[in-house]
């Protein structure tokens, strides 16, 4: 295969997890990571490792000119893009509604739906037909919270994952005659570092029993389901958003 895919927050968690299932698939895969170079090294010297190929760029998917930076090193490294995966995001501190500030919600906002806005813009600048491209396949990382509405804890996330829902919708029917295929991944309560970095390390433990399944999800499930839609096996897959979450 030559494909290639970009994952976006390839350094740890699902991102990590994607990138390298994305390589056992045969794709070739590009990493952005924003701060933790050594981990974003790890996962590319595993995909080398196991005879894949994969390169790391830095870049805050919040800023235009960063995002910019990203995909043109990819193209010029590559030469074309098959998959974007929009992995990408922050999860703010535990707290009430009426604790948020503006700043706050407003940067919350800037990385998870305005860096998945960017990182898309410039996906279909390479992808489509109308510019040069053979299509392709993007798949959005949302969240449970979406739906959920993460009252008491970050309605502000859950927010901005809505948006994000709604740009995969949208897209998924704009884009479909340029042969670019747009759905989501909306990942529940899986065993991952974000929830520490929230402030609530024991979040999983304690809501596990609340899970239909009787235990949270592993990043390595969530990346099989994105990478199946970014497979040749989702071909008639658009417009989609699949619950990977226990059945929460």
């Amino acid at each position: 295969m030559n494909k290639v895919v970009l994952i976006t927050g390839g350094s740890r968690g699902i991102g990590a997890a994607t990138a390298r299932a994305a390589a056992r698939d045969g794709w070739r895969v590009v990493l952005s990571y924003r701060s933790n170079e050594g981990a974003a090294d790890n996962v590319v010297r595993d995909i080398k490792l196991n005879g894949g190929i994969a390169e790391a760029i830095r870049g805050d998917i919040s800023r235009e000119s960063d995002v910019a930076n990203i995909f043109n090193r990819c193209k010029d490294r590559f030469g074309r893009l098959d998959g974007l995966v929009n992995n990408a995001g922050i999860l703010p501190p535990v707290g009430r509604f009426e604790d948020i500030d503006f700043a706050r919600w407003a940067n919350t906002f800037a990385v998870n739906t305005g860096g998945t806005f960017l990182c898309c813009r410039e996906a279909v600048r390479i992808m489509s037909p109308r510019h040069g491209g053979i299509g392709g396949a993007i798949v959005n990382v949302s969240s449970m919270a979406a739906t959920l509405g993460g009252a008491t804890e970050f309605t502000d996330y859950a927010a901005s994952k809505g948006a994000v829902e709604t740009l995969t919708i949208g897209l998924a029917n704009e884009l479909g005659t340029d042969c670019i295929r747009v759905n989501g991944v909306r990942p529940g309560l899986i065993e991952t570092d974000i929830h520490k970095s929230a402030g609530d390390a024991e979040r999983v433990g304690r809501l596990s029993k609340s899970v239909p399944l009787g235990r949270a999800g592993t990043a390595q499930e969530t990346a099989a389901a994105i990478v199946f839609l970014l497979s040749d096996a989702a071909s008639y897959i658009t417009g989609s958003i699949l619950s990977v979450s226990g059945g929460r």
